[in-house]
C-alpha cells in the first residue's frame, strides 16, 4: 500500500526535527501543539520510526530522522521556489526596516556598503544594526527581534540557518614607530609589550596566550581590556601596546594617515570565519532572500584575501 503524505506534513516534520519538541516545532509553524501532536503520530507511521525520543526531561530526533534533515529542506525549499516568481513583491515599492545584529568590525568594514546596495534596489528601506549584546543571537532571531545576525559566535542553536561569508586571520597594529619594528617580529619581542585585548565579556586572555605558553613557553601582558574591535585604535599612536584585530578590520583603516602600522603574527593562529544566520521560518520570505543575497554579496566583494575556490555551502 502507497503511503500517502502532503507537503504540510513534510513541513511539520522539518520543523520537529529542527526545534526537537513538539511545543517549539508548533509555534514555529504558528499550529497548535494538538495539532502538531496529531502530526507527529501520522509521521510515526508513515516512516515506521518514532522520529522523536524522551532523553531525559527533552525530545531528542532519531538517527533516521536526523538523516532525513538535508534532503527534508531540499524538498521543501524546492516546492516553495515554484511560487517564488509570482509571489515576489515589487522591492522598489516597499519600504521594509531590517534589523541586523553585528559587532562594530561589521558594522565599521560593511555597514555603509550594506546599505548602499539596499537603498540601490530599495529606496525605502531603513537599516538598523542593533549591538551585540551577551544574549544568544539565536534567541534574538527565533523571537523576531532581530532579521540577520553577522558575526562569528559560537552560541548558534541547530535549526538556525547560517551561510559562510568570509575566513579572516588575526594582524597586530601598533603606533607607525613602535621599537618592535625595528627589533624584529618574534614571539619573544611580541610577549616583551604590553597588550590590549578586545573582549565584550572582559576576557583576559585567547587564542594568542595559548599559542604563546603551549608553544614557546611565553606569556603576554594584557593590562588593557575594551569592549570593541576599534575602542582604542585612535589612541594607539601615543603608546607601546599591541592591538590584535582581525584583518579585515585593519584592511578598512587608513592606517598611514592615523600613523600606525601593522604585522603579521609569527605564528599561526585559528582563523575566525564569520556567516549571516537566520530562522528557517524566513527562508520562503522573497524579501528576506532578497536582503541575505545583497548582504552576502556585498561583503563577499569588500571582504580580505578569500582563498581561490572559498565559496558558501548550497542551499541559501
Amino acid at each position: 500500500m502507497r503511503k500517502r503524505y502532503d507537503l504540510d506534513l513534510l513541513r511539520s516534520l522539518q520543523a520537529l526535527i529542527e526545534e526537537e519538541g513538539v511545543s517549539h516545532a508548533a509555534r514555529r509553524l504558528q499550529m497548535s501543539e494538538a495539532a502538531m501532536s496529531r502530526s507527529l503520530a501520522k509521521l510515526r507511521v508513515v516512516f515506521n520510526d518514532p522520529i522523536l525520543v524522551a532523553s531525559g526531561r527533552r525530545m531528542v530526533v532519531t538517527t533516521f530522522a536526523l538523516g532525513l534533515r538535508e534532503r527534508l529542506r531540499a524538498i521543501v525549499d524546492g516546492a516553495d521556489s515554484l511560487l517564488e516568481e509570482q509571489d515576489t513583491p515589487d522591492i522598489a515599492s516597499l519600504s521594509p526596516h531590517f534589523m541586523l545584529r553585528a559587532n562594530d568590525l561589521i558594522v565599521g568594514a560593511f555597514g555603509a556598503a550594506i546599505l548602499a546596495a539596499l537603498r540601490h534596489d530599495c529606496p525605502g528601506c531603513t537599516l538598523t544594526f542593533v549591538p551585540e549584546t551577551d544574549d544568544e543571537p539565536s534567541n534574538d532571531l527565533r523571537e523576531g527581534h532581530i532579521d540577520l545576525y553577522l558575526g562569528a559566535s559560537d552560541d548558534m542553536r541547530p535549526e538556525i540557518r547560517r551561510q559562510s561569508i568570509f575566513p579572516t586571520a588575526f594582524r597586530a597594529l601598533v603606533r607607525a614607530d613602535h621599537p618592535i619594528l625595528a627589533e624584529g617580529i618574534t614571539p619573544q619581542s611580541i610577549a616583551r609589550y604590553e597588550h590590549i585585548s578586545v573582549s565584550r565579556r572582559g576576557r583576559l586572555h585567547g587564542p594568542i596566550d595559548t599559542v604563546l605558553k603551549e608553544q614557546f613557553g611565553l606569556r603576554r601582558r594584557v593590562v588593557m581590556v575594551v569592549p570593541t574591535y576599534y575602542a582604542m585604535v585612535e589612541t594607539l599612536r601615543t603608546t607601546d601596546m599591541i592591538l590584535p584585530l582581525p584583518g579585515i578590520a585593519i584592511n578598512s583603516l587608513p592606517i598611514r594617515l592615523m600613523h600606525l602600522a601593522e604585522f603579521e603574527f609569527p605564528f599561526a593562529l585559528p582563523t575566525v570565519h564569520s556567516f549571516q544566520a537566520w530562522h528557517p521560518r524566513r527562508d520562503g520570505d522573497p524579501v528576506h532572500r532578497w536582503l541575505r543575497n545583497t548582504v552576502y554579496r556585498v561583503v563577499r566583494e569588500r571582504g580580505e584575501g578569500l582563498p581561490e575556490g572559498f565559496a558558501p555551502p548550497s542551499g541559501p
